[in-house]
């Protein structure tokens, strides 16, 4: 909901407006520790109580917990909006040839669905796989470290059968970020190799 008001550049409740119910985690990209908040007519968020409670649900004490969302919110739409800047980035690599031209019949990138701070890097061949590719992202060579000078572990999520996604956070800087499509470029080309 908060990435997609952002997006939109509108409050959350213009688009809750047309939901029954809305559910908010705040330790998602607003970054508090834990922490949701359910909404919704009177029934719903009775019964909801009632079952949250039957199955163990609840803290005592939680002012600390509802300090870190309420902070989360006062900052959300900068919060999230450096997380939309760095997921565009990657996408479209503001410092190096962007990932939908590098060259590369291995990967390309739908410019047009980046809209929040979630990439979806298609895989266009059938090697590497995405658990492969995300496989070589996440581990750390000799060769990459001799190659770059650095050791970079990136965590990407095979997410079908041809797509790997990507989701910035919070704890994702621009510094990362750039770290982040290196790696990818180095990965590549080692494939293409």
């Amino acid at each position: 909901l908060m990435n997609a008001a952002v997006a939109q550049g509108m409050e959350p409740a213009q688009i809750a407006q047309h939901c029954d119910s809305v559910s908010l985690c705040f330790s998602k990209g607003l970054g508090a520790p834990a922490g949701a908040v359910l909404a919704g007519n009177r029934e719903f968020v009775t019964e909801a109580w009632h079952v949250r409670k039957l199955l163990g649900g609840g803290m005592r004490q939680a002012g600390v917990l509802a300090a870190a969302a309420h902070l989360g919110l006062q900052h959300a739409e900068a919060t999230l909006r450096r997380d939309h800047d760095n997921a565009r980035h990657f996408a479209e690599g503001t410092l190096r040839p962007c990932i939908h031209v590098l060259d590369s019949p291995l990967c390309s990138v739908n410019l047009a669905a980046v809209e929040t701070n979630i990439v979806m890097v298609n895989v266009c061949e059938a090697w590497p796989s995405p658990t492969e590719l995300c496989d070589r992202l996440r581990a750390v060579s000799e060769e990459e470290v001799a190659e770059t000078g650095q050791a970079v572990s990136v965590l990407l999520l095979p997410w079908s059968a041809h797509t790997v996604r990507a989701v910035w956070h919070r704890d994702v800087s621009d510094h990362h970020t750039k770290l982040a499509k290196s790696k990818l470029e180095f990965v590549v080309r080692k494939c293409q190799e």
